[in-house]
């Protein structure tokens, strides 16, 4: 047997196992990806709704997701080790907090942006997104409700009641 020979046994034996394996190897970076673009869209999708389910899950999702070996991953997730510790600081004032807030997180997305290779600049996304004023406005007012409800169980507020229209039954 000559060595065409022992090729092609080889190829015919060992093919399909390294094709097999190659595909795994494929989609095992794929879904890697997929689940890092849906950090990227969810909170891009949410900025306007910081403190929205979807967006605080995608923020905590970041240090399962991304890699710390990978030098520009390792930028997102110092840039996102930085926004969480403007989150639980508490010693600033609001305003100057709230400015801090949106430039640190118009930095996490554009450091996430470059790894998954969008073409988005600061400018970009720090104001090209849409949020009505009604999901605000509905969003103050539930809160708003929740608190009174709250005050009320607790005891601590009064349903004021008063009654209108109503006919004497003198006789």
């Amino acid at each position: 047997m000559g060595i065409a020979d022992w090729l092609m046994i080889f190829a015919v034996l060992f093919g399909p196992i390294i094709a097999v394996q190659l595909t795994r190897y494929l989609d095992r970076i794929k879904e890697i990806r997929e689940r890092k673009l849906n950090i990227f869209k969810t909170l891009m999708a949410t900025r306007a709704y910081n403190v929205s389910w979807a967006h605080v899950e995608a923020l905590n999702r970041i240090d399962l997701e991304f890699d710390h070996n990978n030098k520009k991953e390792k930028a997102v997730i110092a840039a996102w080790k930085e926004y969480l510790d403007l989150l639980s600081n508490s010693s600033i004032s609001s305003e100057q907090w709230s400015i801090r807030r949106v430039d640190l997180m118009v930095e996490l997305l554009y450091k996430m942006a470059n790894v998954l290779d969008y073409d988005f600049d600061k400018t970009h996304i720090k104001n090209s997104f849409y949020s009505p004023i009604a999901h605000g406005a509905t969003e103050e007012e539930q809160a708003a409700l929740r608190r009174g409800l709250l005050e009320v169980l607790e005891g601590t507020r009064q349903i004021p009641i008063s009654f209108s229209n109503i006919k004497s039954s003198e006789k």
